[in-house]
């Protein structure tokens, strides 16, 4: 997908350069970068041990160049304040702080992790908030990204994981996090009408890193609590996300190479979006 997003940057620019100046499709600009951090925590042992924490800096900068621009607009940035602005892709810009975090705790970084881990609990709490208000003056989601809303998810799960990482175990820090992670992945999992009633669309790919994160901080969890109520619950959210992977790809497949409509033409992104407040 990046290599397929350089290609359209390269042919596209000014579609890009829309999407940038666009206040809620900026912050898709993290998912690359989030991408890459996954892929590093995700390699062998025998090969992680060896990268070096150069890595984390150079994977680390554009995303801290990327939050000065947003949480600055966020809070001053006129129409782009936070009030006006936000929704659930914003968790995007607060995920890549965890996940750095959790990536340069892993390579036995110090301070780095904390100081990303401690900004993006201050604008994860903020957004929450923003969002749980659902102010007048916010954008609404057109229904076909209602599956953005399991991005509520996502912070919370590798925030969770973060904290073990550099604490050196699962205290309550980890356990708050991860509670809040389960309990707002049910309360969505019970609105299935919310979630239904809309074709496919790149969209559903939203729900594949937050079920994910929280498999895998629910599995960290049944180590530390191991009771068959944990245990069965880590079982039953990884087969979850297995599933809702596979299922996912298939119908991606299906759409790009059968129906022929997996990338409909884009009118979403207009110029007037290019204005700076």
């Amino acid at each position: 997908m990046s290599i397929i997003y350089s290609l359209k940057l390269i042919f596209y620019f000014e579609s890009v350069r829309r999407e940038y100046y666009h206040p809620n499709r900026v912050n898709f600009f993290f998912a690359p970068w989030i991408a890459f951090l996954f892929l590093a925590l995700g390699l062998p042992p025998v090969v992680g041990e060896k990268l070096s924490p150069a890595l984390w800096y150079v994977l680390m900068a554009p995303i801290f160049c990327l939050e000065l621009k947003i949480y600055g607009q966020w809070m001053s940035g006129g129409k782009r304040r936070l009030s006006k602005v936000a929704n659930p892709s914003n968790h995007l810009s607060i995920v890549g702080n965890f996940v750095g975090a959790l990536l340069g705790a892993h390579m036995g970084l110090k301070e780095g992790p904390v100081f990303f881990f401690a900004i993006g609990l201050a604008h994860y709490i903020v957004l929450f908030v923003t969002l749980y208000q659902r102010l007048p003056t916010n954008e609404t989601l057109p229904k076909d990204l209602h599956p953005v809303f399991f991005l509520f998810v996502a912070a919370p799960s590798v925030a969770c994981i973060a904290w073990e990482e550099i604490s050196g175990d699962f205290g309550y820090g980890s356990r708050i996090a991860y509670l809040v992670a389960l309990f707002l992945y049910a309360s969505l999992a019970v609105r299935v009408n919310f979630f239904t009633g809309f074709r496919f669309s790149l969209s559903w790919w939203a729900y594949t890193f937050p079920v994910t994160g929280a498999s895998i901080a629910t599995f960290r969890y049944s180590t530390n609590v191991t009771n068959v109520f944990t245990k069965s619950l880590s079982f039953g959210l990884s087969a979850i996300s297995a599933l809702t992977v596979m299922a996912l790809l298939t119908a991606a497949i299906i759409d790009a190479f059968v129906l022929h409509n997996l990338f409909p033409n884009d009118i979403a992104c207009h110029f007037h979006y290019r204005e700076e407040t």
